[in-house]
């Protein structure tokens, strides 16, 4: 069964390395994708939440985007990069 999203992916690989006796519980009480679809949910609350206050603190502005489109996006690839790690270290996927 296949796992929607990113954080999801890398939920599943985590408990597979690092937590194999809960890997192993959620796969025998089949709630593993359960599990890890949550996960990804989750994060992707949480990206939602933080990119626009990051994106507001770096400049990436609606203003910068109509004048210099490449610096906006350079601006918004380093808060989704920055959202992106924070996200992965501090998951809740225990």
């Amino acid at each position: 069964m296949g796992y929607h999203g990113r954080n999801g992916l890398l939920c599943k690989a985590y408990l597979e390395q690092y937590r194999p006796d809960l890997y192993i519980a959620l796969v025998a009480s089949e709630k593993l994708h359960e599990h890890c679809t949550e996960i990804d949910a989750t994060a992707r609350e949480r990206i939602e939440l933080i990119m626009p206050e990051l994106a507001k603190s770096a400049g990436a502005t609606e203003e910068l985007k109509s004048k210099d489109p490449m610096k906006w996006a350079g601006l918004m690839n380093a808060c989704r990069k920055q959202v992106d790690n924070d996200i992965k270290y501090k998951s809740t996927c225990i």
